[in-house]
């Protein structure tokens, strides 16, 4: 949802903006019985197709999704401790560029909850340092120029496309009973600080995603993430790392979001609720 602009929790996206582009294959991996889905994913251009259509949608418009996880403080071999809930919305943008080319842009906007309580939490008591610190809400969003290139050579932020490798893009699908799903991971700019990783798995119902009048897939999502500490915890050169595990669907609109989540965030931060890479060049404009 970057830091790929550096958006999810400030450090990196839980969702969308991913994408695997280490192999030489143009054609994606295909697991389990594919049957008449082949024809979406055995060309690099339907193969891209269908990742927009599952990332967010082949019309430029609007795609929220929302999600919800557990954060885990991982310190050498120790048992992984969850320290905190969270709740939060990845909102896309795809335009389209070329016939070979899309470029998404997105925001979010995540808040954190009690682990046991599950209430959204301002301050935290750290149990590593056992200082009590503010917790910062996660909020990050690019514009136009500043998002991802998506194309048939592979995911690029956009203001490094030319100076990336092209890496032609390699997606893994599997296909069992009546679902497919898609195997992915994030690209990262180079020179960002480790640990740094994500695996994804979004999955949609075979039926829709044979429908090609559906411009936006139904989908939904499940994904680890693994990150340095965050900034407001406070933690110094204390060795260690997060690990976020999240999973969440693909809303129709932002009124979608459940209620409690979607008055916060019109409150504390009303302009990422839209993706929309024009949003404030006319100062009358408002999240769709």
């Amino acid at each position: 949802m970057l830091n790929r602009r550096e958006m999810m929790f400030g450090t990196g996206g839980l969702m969308v903006a991913a994408g695997c582009a280490e192999s030489v294959n143009t054609l994606p991996g295909i697991s389990g019985v594919a049957g008449d889905a082949t024809s979406a994913i055995n060309t690099p251009e339907a193969n891209m197709r269908s990742l927009v259509r599952m990332t967010a949608s082949l019309d430029p418009v609007d795609c929220p999704w929302w999600f919800n996880g557990t954060a885990y403080m991982i310190v050498g071999d120790e048992q992984p401790l969850p320290i905190m809930k969270f709740e939060g919305l990845e909102i896309y943008w795809m335009r389209k560029i070329s016939a070979g080319e899309f470029e998404l842009t997105g925001g979010t906007c995540t808040f954190f909850r009690d682990l046991e309580t599950h209430e959204f939490i301002e301050t935290w008591d750290n149990p590593l340092t056992g200082k009590t610190v503010e917790v910062m809400d996660a909020v990050q969003g690019g514009r136009r120029g500043r998002g991802f290139s998506y194309s048939v050579d592979g995911i690029r932020p956009s203001v490094m496309k030319d100076k990336m490798p092209v890496k032609p893009l390699q997606l893994e699908w599997s296909f069992a009973r009546d679902t497919l799903w898609m195997h992915n991971q994030t690209v990262y700019p180079p020179g960002m600080p480790p640990p740094r990783a994500q695996r994804q798995t979004m999955m949609v119902p075979k039926e829709a995603f044979l429908d090609e009048s559906i411009r936006a897939l139904p989908a939904t999502f499940s994904s680890t993430v693994v990150m340095p500490w965050q900034r407001w915890m406070n933690m110094g050169d204390r060795p260690g790392h997060l690990l976020w595990h999240a999973s969440g669907a693909k809303l129709e609109t932002i009124n979608d979001l459940p209620a409690e989540f979607l008055a916060r965030a019109r409150d504390r931060h009303p302009e990422r609720l839209t993706a929309d890479p024009d949003f404030g060049a006319d100062t009358a404009a408002t999240p769709h």
